[in-house]
This record gives structure tokens, sequence and C-alpha cells, in this order.
């Protein structure tokens, strides 16, 4: 019996309008939403990623960036949907999409988990919680030393684990929507994702508190943040938007216009009650950005965020995703003991860490990341094939994420 094909419904879907161009543009921004997830975990006091010894500088700097990781990840989780269904092939095979996948993303973090735990993870966590985090499958644990443990960010590789393993099942059925059902399936996207805060916010436990300090219990942090199921619904957002874009749908919105709703968005999102300042606040905003920025690319339209720099830290961004805890934490903890420093050193520090995390991020893309997709990503071509055939095998996979 053969594979499913992730794209075997394409036929099915409406003749699209702008062509499957390559969308560097979208490779640019990934780097952004990366940083705003550097900055949001180098506010953090406990652990004591924070540099500033000023009162008024933490404090400023903590609200500042308080929302900045919660619509970095919303970003990549939409942003995922949104390139699978547009580089989809009909061609492809669900075990070779598969393979891909899990390439793209289990050796990078293999080795920023052991890196991890060498450096200051084995020591305090218990196999309950390292081995699950191996697997990428301790978001789907409540218990709080698990879903947040080894390296932290992982937890949001748990949900592209699982938006990877249902892609194939899901992307026939989303191409198979009437072109004029997509805006509709859209808002019920979004619906369902003020849903998950209602229950959420009046359903489930109050306490115990969140050791982050976040004003909400762990129950909610757990269900409303990191349970991989609750995040599906961005994923699928992005999937129709990429079907929308494709079908000439999408209204024409310009990318500086869509990057002001995206602050707009952020200050509601610092304004309204925890919750749903996680990812409801600035759903559409993200989702705007990502579908001018799209369009741009498509219509060839210059833009900053396609020039040569802004590519290769898009490319470089997964490595920094994943490196960034890591090389804060252990700088902060062993090799500066936690001191703490006046604004303008301060700064200076965040700035080594975060030059500090793109090298630790741009090794993984060239040692770990592109060695393992050029030798395994595509299979071995068959014997008879003939020479050049077998050397286009061998180039590396499209980077997605």
């Amino acid at each position: 019996m053969t594979s499913p094909s992730p794209t075997a419904a394409t036929s099915a879907a409406p003749a699209p309008g702008p062509s499957r161009s390559k969308l560097p543009s979208l490779t640019g921004l990934r780097f952004i939403a990366a940083a705003l997830v550097f900055f949001f975990h180098a506010t953090f006091s406990d652990p004591p990623m924070n540099p500033f010894a000023d009162q008024g500088w933490e404090e400023g700097f903590r609200w500042l960036f308080s929302k900045a990781g919660w619509m970095g990840v919303s970003f990549f989780f939409v942003l995922s949907g949104f390139v699978l269904t547009w580089s989809a092939k009909p061609n492809d095979t669900a075990t070779g999409f598969w393979r891909r996948r899990l390439l793209k993303i289990f050796p990078n973090h293999i080795v920023m988990w052991a890196l991890a735990m060498v450096l200051f993870a084995g020591a305090t966590t218990p196999l309950s919680a390292w081995l699950p985090n191996l697997f990428l499958i301790h978001s789907w644990f409540p218990q709080h030393a698990t879903f947040i443990s080894v390296n932290p960010p992982s937890w949001s590789l748990c949900s592209e684990l699982l938006f990877y393993l249902l892609f194939p099942f899901l992307i026939g059925p989303v191409l198979r929507i009437k072109e004029r059902a997509l805006w509709g399936w859209a808002a019920v996207m979004v619906a369902c994702m003020v849903a998950v805060q209602l229950v959420t916010d009046f359903l489930l436990p109050q306490h115990p508190p969140t050791p982050e300090g976040f004003g909400i219990s762990l129950w909610e942090f757990w269900f409303g943040y990191n349970f991989p199921p609750v995040r599906m619904f961005e994923f699928v957002l992005g999937m129709i938007l990429a079907r929308l874009v494709l079908a000439g749908a999408f209204p024409r919105i310009r990318i500086l216009p869509a990057a002001v709703l995206c602050v707009v968005g952020y200050a509601v999102a610092l304004a309204v009650p925890f919750l749903y300042g996680l990812n409801v606040a600035t759903i559409v905003p993200v989702a705007l950005l990502i579908c001018a920025v799209a369009r741009a690319d498509v219509e060839g339209a210059p833009t900053v965020l396609r020039g040569r720099t802004m590519r290769w830290l898009g490319e470089v961004s997964f490595g920094f995703y994943l490196a960034q805890y890591v090389v804060m934490y252990f700088g902060r903890t062993a090799l500066m003991d936690e001191k703490l420093f006046a604004p303008l050193p301060g700064v200076l520090v965040l700035l080594g860490f975060f030059c500090a995390t793109l090298l630790v991020g741009w090794l993984l893309l060239v040692c770990v990341e592109r060695p393992v997709m050029r030798r395994w990503a595509r299979p071995a071509p068959h014997r008879s094939a003939a020479a050049e055939p077998a050397r286009e095998e061998r180039q590396p996979a499209p980077a997605l994420r």
C-alpha cells in the first residue's frame, strides 16, 4: 500500500491566483519573531536573565517585552501552516513529508537538549521530565517541571510536531474548502482561539499559581498556552490564509499598515487580562502581516525583509530560537554569577548575549541542520537512476519551518 499523499486533494482545490513563488520576505520576518522571543526571555528575573540593577530599567524592560514571546510564538504557528500549505506538492507522500519535518526539528533539538543537560539541567531534572522533553511530548503533561524543562523554548516544538503529524490529513480538507467559504473558516479558527481562553478563564482551576508569577493558575497556563491541541487553530488558520493568498482573494494590504496593526495589537495585549494577551489580542494583526508580506513577494515588490542579510537571519532563526535560553541562562548564572549592571552596561550585556545566540544558531544551521537535511531529507535515488538526477537528490531540502 502506498503512503497517503499530503496533497492528494490538490486537484479538488480551486485554481490559485498568484503563482507559488518563493517567499524570501517571510524568511526574513521569521528572525524578527525569534528576536521577540529572545527579548521576552531576557526579561525574566527568576531565572535571572534580566541584567538591569536599576529597578526602573528592570521593570520597564520587563513590561515592554512582556508579551513579545507570546506574539512571536503565535507568529511561528500561523506561519507553519501558511508555508507548508504554500509549498505542498501533489506528488508528495506523507512518509516523505514526515521524514523531512522530523529531520528539520529533532537534530537541532537534540543538540541543544544535550547541551542544556550537560551545562545545567542534568543535575536537577528528573527522568520523568527530561525523557518526555527529549522526545518532544513534554507539553502534553500539566506538571510545570515537565512542560517547562531542560531547554524551555522546546515546548513549542511539541505543538509543531503535532502540526506536522496531522498536516497530511488536514491539507486535503483545507484544499477542498470553496473559495467563498475561506473567510468564514478563518473566522471560525479565530473564534475557537477565543473559546479556548474563555474555557480556560471560567472553567479551569484557579490554583496553584504559576511559578513565574503570571497571575493565572498553573492549569490555566498549561491548557491555555502550552497544551498542543489548542494551538492547532493557529496552524490551521495559517493553512487557510495560504489558500486565500493563492486564490488571489486576500485584500491588498501593504506591509507598513499591517506592521502598525501588529503594534496596536501588541498594545491591546498589554492592556487586556493575561489570558487574552497570549495570542487572541494579536492573532488578526499577525495574520494580516504574514499575508501582506507574502503578497509583496508574490508581486515582486521590494522589501527590506527580502535582502540577503534578513534572509540569512531568517535561515538562522530556528537555531537562534532553540539556543537562546541555554546561552542566556548559562551565561547569566555560571559566567556572570547573576551580576546586575547599570543601564548602559546592561544593554551591552543583552547585545552580547544576542550575538552569542546568533553565533550558536548559525553553528546549528551549518553543522547540524544543513548536513542532516542534505544527507537524509530526500529518499536515496534508485540504482537505475541517471547520474544527474542522483546529484539533484543530494541537494538540501528547502528550509521551511
